[in-house]
């Protein structure tokens, strides 16, 4: 009976000791989760108004006119209100300051340097729609994570950025970022301007 309780005690004090050595390491904290955001099927309708160009936009967008007092040309908004996010547009005519505006376009784009990881430049080309222009995808913990500018070079200049309406983390808002990116490019290549 003797040997049997002294087990017993010997497996309850290495099993304590067990336990003691090994609260006492450091411990390894767990990594931090995001929600899951269940994004909705791509589908587009175009948008056709009384300005002097059309594109198409997701069917889970709501196109908003802006409008400032003293504002300089039209301004418009892709609003996703079920994720917080926008797509800032801006039309311009170009009156002869192509090289301004596109220097401003990029000038704007990095500004967000001070926080972007990288910034990658894509150029877009269609003579037969004679539609030109840049699309910045700024990486890292910038309030932008996607900029761009079309032209016709001559006459029409739009201007546009995605935001969203958080403090900017790379890793909660990458699926939502990559998401959108296909909205920006279906919004650009599918621009044209329309005929006087």
């Amino acid at each position: 009976m003797m040997v049997r309780k002294n087990k017993c005690s010997f497996i309850i004090i290495v099993t304590i000791g067990i336990l003691a050595l090994g609260c006492n390491s450091p411990s390894v904290p767990k990594p931090r989760g995001y929600f899951r955001i269940d994004f909705p099927e791509k589908q587009y309708k175009r948008f056709d108004s009384i300005y002097p160009f059309t594109f198409n936009y997701p069917v889970y967008g709501k196109v908003n006119v802006e409008k400032k007092m003293g504002q300089e040309g039209d301004w418009l908004n892709i609003d996703f209100p079920n994720y917080n996010a926008r797509i800032h547009l801006s039309y311009k005519d170009v009156s002869g300051n192509l090289s301004i505006m596109t220097e401003d376009a990029r000038t704007l784009a990095y500004k967000h340097t001070v926080k972007a990881d990288a910034i990658d430049e894509r150029v877009f080309s269609s003579p037969e729609k004679k539609v030109y222009g840049i699309l910045y995808d700024i990486k890292g913990n910038s309030a932008s994570s996607l900029q761009f500018f079309l032209t016709d070079s001559v006459r029409h200049y739009i201007r546009g950025a995605l935001y969203f309406r958080c403090q900017p983390n790379a890793d909660s808002l990458a699926p939502a970022v990559n998401f959108f990116e296909k909205d920006v490019i279906e919004l650009i290549e599918s621009l044209e301007w329309k005929k006087k």
